[in-house]
């Protein structure tokens, strides 16, 4: 048989969602990270989650394909992204396996489920809530959706270079994936940041994905995150290779690189 052909997209025929999934998310290594951080906080295996903001719904996807015993639940406002994520539901896992995957459409601020071990929050989707106020609401309810010994994970990112207007990009499987920062406010904290994709014909998808947040930092969060309830907040940095570049070996720091560009992930114990 000969090679299969790389798909060919142009702004007429892409999924915005395909593409997102696969710019942005890294659903087996993130999966990888939520087993990884209960092994070392809580020494046992991890079977129920969480997924907030959760768009297509991939982790919660490869979640249940992780394990027969794993259940998730994905919580999404969209009903239309909702959709895409029941399509990617039937089109990726066995019958047996979608009885052990739920979505919700709802707000998660008010949305309820059956406590669960763990609940993760990816893509920085929670700095939507632009004041303390909100935030801590937010963090507060995921709070009281854990099992007594659960943990919460998200992410968050940050470095000099997120504070200031430009645009980078890198090429992604037959396309360029191009993130910019079209605004901040160092009073506020706001922000506007969009995703663009460009493909090899000269056709493109401009501001595909627009994010109007708030720029936390991670003394911010894990203040809030205690504030709530939370008795140990512990912050994952990425190691580095021999060129300085990311690894994708995650361990708990007490000390961060000042560097032009981060990503981390914050654990919080109930």
């Amino acid at each position: 048989m000969g090679k299969k052909r790389r798909k060919k997209r142009t702004a007429s025929t892409a999924d915005i969602h395909e593409l997102y999934e696969l710019s942005v998310q890294e659903p087996e290594a993130e999966v990888d990270l939520i087993n990884q951080v209960w092994r070392e906080i809580r020494g046992r295996t991890c079977h129920t989650l969480r997924e907030d903001f959760c768009g297509t719904a991939i982790n919660c996807i490869e979640w249940v394909k992780r394990s027969g015993q794993n259940t998730a639940v994905g919580i999404d406002l969209s009903p239309d992204v909702l959709a895409i994520a029941r399509k990617r539901i039937q089109q990726r896992l066995k019958p047996a396996q979608r009885t052990r995957l739920t979505l919700i459409e709802g707000d998660v601020l008010k949305s309820a489920t059956e406590p669960v071990d763990c609940i993760n929050a990816f893509n920085f989707s929670y700095f939507l809530f632009k004041t303390r106020r909100l935030l801590k609401r937010y963090f507060k309810a995921v709070y009281e959706a854990l099992n007594d010994d659960g943990l919460f994970v998200l992410d968050a990112y940050g470095g000099s270079d997120s504070y200031l207007e430009l645009e980078e990009d890198r090429e992604v499987e037959g396309f360029t994936y191009a993130w910019e920062t079209e605004h901040y406010n160092p009073i506020t904290g706001d922000i506007i940041n969009h995703i663009h994709f460009r493909f090899r014909d000269g056709t493109s998808l401009e501001k595909a994905y627009t994010y109007e947040w708030r720029l936390w930092s991670l003394p911010e969060l894990q203040e809030i995150l205690r504030e709530v309830g939370f008795q140990n907040v512990t912050v994952y940095w990425e190691g580095t290779d021999e060129d300085g570049e990311g690894d994708g070996e995650w361990s708990p720091s007490r000390r961060g690189e000042a560097c032009q560009g981060w990503v981390a992930y914050l654990v919080a114990e109930k």
